[in-house]
């Protein structure tokens, strides 16, 4: 049981997949590739960094990476040559810009046009009078009372 605890544990924690190979030997060069894998999205497993997906569309964008930091690519040089090369998508965090403003404005907007149609549907459920109900007539009365009979 003990041992089933002890798997279940690791396999839980989180594995990185940069491998010891494609590591750069220059550690501030290295911590510079980390830091861009991180903010890049993995096109395969979709919302997880390159950094820690294994897929190997993800280690080839690692070796990329470093490949433009080794060729002495600052890092928005590098982040734009592969922007370039896979489309904005591929950025885990998109730029505010261009079309994609109307995709940032859009969540905002939207949530205060649904809390003002919610106010106003509010607003009219209170300024409306109920409408008494009308008693049973004697003739109504009565027909009930056959049909609760039967």
């Amino acid at each position: 049981m003990k041992r089933l605890v002890l798997i279940l544990c690791l396999m839980a924690s989180p594995v990185f997949a940069v491998q010891p190979g494609e590591m750069m030997t220059d550690p501030v060069q290295e911590a510079r590739a980390r830091d861009l894998s991180k903010g890049l999205r993995c096109l395969v497993c979709r919302n997880e960094s390159i950094d820690e997906s294994n897929a190997e569309l993800a280690r080839d964008l690692r070796l990329l990476v470093r490949e433009r930091i080794a060729a002495g690519d600052s890092d928005e040089q590098a982040i734009a040559f592969i922007v370039d090369r896979y489309g904005e998508y591929v950025l885990l965090r998109p730029t505010v810009s261009g079309s994609n403003i109307v995709l940032w404005i859009a969540g905002p907007v939207m949530l205060i046009l649904g809390l003002g149609v919610a106010g106003l549907y509010v607003r009219r459920r209170r300024n409306t009078a109920e409408t008494p109900i009308a008693a049973l007539s004697l003739d109504e009365a009565s027909q009930l009372k056959k049909i609760l009979e039967q």
